[in-house]
C-alpha cells in the first residue's frame, strides 16, 4: 500500500509544481506575515512576534487543505480522470490521501517564508526553545490536516455549492482555530466549539514551544491532536468510498 501512496504524492506534486493556482497560497505567505509583524511591532507586543510569524503557516495550512485539496475529487471529475483511478487496483480513497498528503507537505514551506521574512524583514529570529516538541506538533498538525481535507473534499463532492461551504470555512476556522490569538482570548461561549478543532490545540501547543517555561500537559494535547487527526481521517476514507461507490453506481463519476 505504500508504493500506490508514494506514487500518488509524486504525482500530485508534480501537478501542483505546474499549475500555478495550487501555488498561490505560497505567494500570500510573505505578505500575511509582514502583516501581522508590522501589527505587533506598532502595538509594542514583542512577545507576540513568534505567533505573528506561525500564524501564516497555520493559515496557508488550512487554506491549502480547504481550497487545493479539498478540490481534488472535483478537478478529477471535471477533467475526466476520475473513471482511470477508480478503474487502479488501489482503492480511489488511499490516493486521494496520498494526493492530500503532498499537497499538505508543500503548505509547509510557508514556515521557511515565514521565517525569511521575518528574520531579513524584521531582524527578528524566532526562537523555538522546544524544538523536539514543536517538530512532533508540526507533523501531527500536518497529519490531522490530511484527514480534514480527505473528509472535505468527500463532502465537496455532493455538495450543491462547494465554493460557497470553502469561502465560508476559511475565516471562520482561522478565529475559532486561534491561529493569530490564543482560543482564551475569545468569548466564552467560543472556546467550547473552539477546542473541537484540531487547529486549536494545535496552535496553542506550537506557541508555547516558542517559550522558554516547559508546556503544561503535553502528552494531553498531543493525544488530542492525534486523535482528532485519526478520526477525521477514518471519516474521510469511509465518506469518499461512499461517494464513488455512489457515483458509481449512478453512472456520473466523470459528470460534472
Amino acid at each position: 500500500m505504500t508504493r500506490p501512496l508514494r506514487a500518488a504524492m509524486r504525482a500530485q506534486l508534480l501537478m501542483s509544481l505546474r499549475d500555478p493556482g495550487d501555488l498561490f497560497p505560497l505567494v500570500l505567505v510573505p505578505f500575511y506575515t509582514v502583516i501581522f509583524l508590522a501589527i505587533m511591532r506598532s502595538a509594542g507586543r514583542s512577545d507576540l512576534l513568534g505567533s505573528a510569524v506561525l500564524a501564516p503557516v497555520l493559515l496557508n495550512l488550512w487554506y491549502m487543505a480547504l481550497v487545493v485539496a479539498g478540490d481534488l475529487v472535483a478537478r478529477d471529475r471535471f477533467f475526466q480522470t476520475i473513471e482511470l483511478l477508480v478503474a487502479t487496483p488501489t482503492p480511489y480513497a488511499v490516493v486521494g490521501v496520498g494526493r492530500v498528503l503532498a499537497t499538505t507537505l508543500l503548505s509547509l514551506v510557508a514556515f521557511v517564508e515565514a521565517w525569511l521574512v521575518a528574520r531579513f524583514g524584521f531582524d527578528y529570529a524566532i526562537q523555538v526553545h522546544h524544538s523536539v516538541l514543536f517538530a512532533v506538533t508540526l507533523t501531527l498538525t500536518a497529519v490531522a490536516t490530511v484527514g480534514t481535507a480527505v473528509v472535505m473534499a468527500a463532502v465537496f463532492v455532493v455538495g450543491r455549492t462547494p465554493r460557497m461551504l470553502q469561502n465560508s470555512l476559511s475565516y471562520p476556522i482561522y478565529v475559532l482555530g486561534g491561529v493569530l490569538t490564543p482560543v482564551s482570548l475569545l468569548p466564552w461561549w467560543l472556546q467550547a466549539p473552539a477546542r473541537l478543532l484540531y487547529l486549536s490545540w494545535a496552535a496553542d501547543l506550537l506557541r508555547d514551544c516558542l517559550q522558554a517555561a516547559p508546556p503544561r500537559d503535553v502528552g494531553v494535547r498531543l493525544l488530542v491532536i492525534a486523535g482528532l487527526g485519526i478520526a477525521s481521517l477514518a471519516i474521510g476514507l469511509l465518506l469518499t468510498s461512499r461517494v464513488i461507490d455512489r457515483l458509481r453506481r449512478r453512472g456520473a463519476l466523470g459528470l460534472t
